[in-house]
């Protein structure tokens, strides 16, 4: 059944803004109380539906969340507002003003191109999908720009776009996420070659990617939004640098770009300083880490784990720095004594390197708060031994 297109009808719309502040809590009375006036199927389809846009808020914001319309595939799997409009400025900053977006799920991409002044052929082969995009680009006054078509992207003849950005899906319905890269729906291997074939090309992948299965063409870019590492964008075609790779940073739009002539070797290993700096996820996914310990002046705390330790506190954009205050083997009898004696209140854990779920260790070593003191513990190895360094963020 498509549960959009009774909302798209004046009565539709009109029922979604009544329910748009529904608390869920109060659905099923709100859904009695309805079905009164309006029939069954259109009240469930207008309570799906601002169900998905309320968890849509915190991709696309309220202004826009509250107008578009949602899959629940694509309120999970769409991109950020933030990272979508970065790589749309990316775009419009290299002259671009076509691009040709396959695989486009509900438009989130569609819609940062068009705001940027870019001309947009959204394509993807699902049909309730497709009138989610269109329904976006008209809610948002972005349908003269983005031109929406159901079709098998491996069909569509993408000659004359300035660019090919290509968001293969990696997920599932019956098997979850994709890690094989060939499993991919169209596979990288179509995808890097669609990439490749447009005078820029960009191509979507899982952040976690082995390295040695990026191709020697593309530059690789990997992108955090407030600490968290959403995506992954290999670029293809003029302008790219062959195997070089970025780490970017939103909001604060930071990045460290190396090529393959400047890239540090694996930093060394030295013993625990006064402070531990833990880079940004953007930064190790893109095996920058060594970049970060040049900048403070420090090294590993072991050669497996990407944590930095410096003697000094130095500001930087791709790490949080703490001051470490103990180091003890760990010992969970130990660290709840000390928790006790300094009278924590509030615990923040932190693993590389280590089973120990931070969840389960909480409820052990604080099942109640203890005083007002905050303290953060990273659960890790030091030269290869389990280890405990609890410290504080510097301010």
């Amino acid at each position: 059944m498509n549960v959009l297109t009774p909302l798209l009808t004046p009565e539709g719309r009109a029922l979604l803004d009544e329910v748009r502040d529904t608390d869920p809590a109060h659905e099923l009375a709100v859904a009695t109380r309805l079905r009164r006036e309006h029939p069954a199927e259109l009240v469930s389809a207008a309570l799906g539906q601002a169900r998905l846009r309320q968890r849509a808020v915190a991709k696309f914001g309220s202004e826009d969340a509250r107008r578009m319309f949602f899959t629940p595939d694509g309120a999970e799997q769409s991109t950020r507002a933030s990272v979508a409009t970065y790589r749309a400025e990316c775009l419009q900053a290299t002259g671009v003003r076509s691009v040709a977006d396959l695989c486009c799920g509900i438009g989130g991409d569609a819609i940062a191109f068009a705001r940027a002044g870019i001309r947009v052929l959204a394509v993807d082969r699902d049909p309730l999908t497709c009138e989610a995009a269109r329904a976006n680009a008209d809610a948002l006054g972005l349908a003269e720009l983005i031109e929406v078509r159901e079709a098998d992207v491996t069909e569509v003849d993408t000659a004359g776009y300035d660019a090919v950005f290509v968001d293969p899906a990696r997920r599932s319905s019956k098997r979850g996420r994709i890690f094989d890269p060939e499993a991919y729906s169209p596979p990288l291997s179509w995808a890097v070659s669609a990439a490749l074939g447009a005078p820029l090309g960009l191509l979507k992948i899982a952040p976690g990617i082995p390295h040695e299965a990026i191709p020697p063409e593309a530059t690789a870019e990997w992108v955090s939004d407030g600490g968290d590492v959403k995506e992954a964008v290999l670029w293809f075609g003029r302008d790219v640098t062959p195997g070089a790779r970025r780490a970017m940073l939103l909001p604060a739009g930071a990045g460290i770009y190396v090529t393959s002539e400047t890239m540090l070797p694996d930093p060394g290993v030295r013993p625990v300083g006064r402070y531990l700096y833990e880079p940004d996820g953007a930064v190790i996914r893109a095996h920058l880490v060594a970049e970060v310990a040049e900048e403070v002046g420090g090294g590993l705390i072991d050669p497996t784990i990407a944590y930095v330790t410096a003697d000094e506190a130095h500001r930087t954009p791709y790490a949080t720095a703490y001051e470490i205050t103990d180091r003890l083997p760990f010992n969970v009898k130990k660290l709840k004594a000390l928790l006790r004696e300094r009278r924590v209140g509030v615990l923040t854990v932190k693993k590389r390197g280590s089973a120990v779920e931070p969840e389960e260790l909480r409820r052990k070593v604080l099942p109640k708060p203890h005083g007002p003191e905050s303290v953060t513990v990273f659960l890790t190895r030091v030269a290869g031994a389990p280890t405990m360094l609890l410290g504080h963020p510097v301010r």
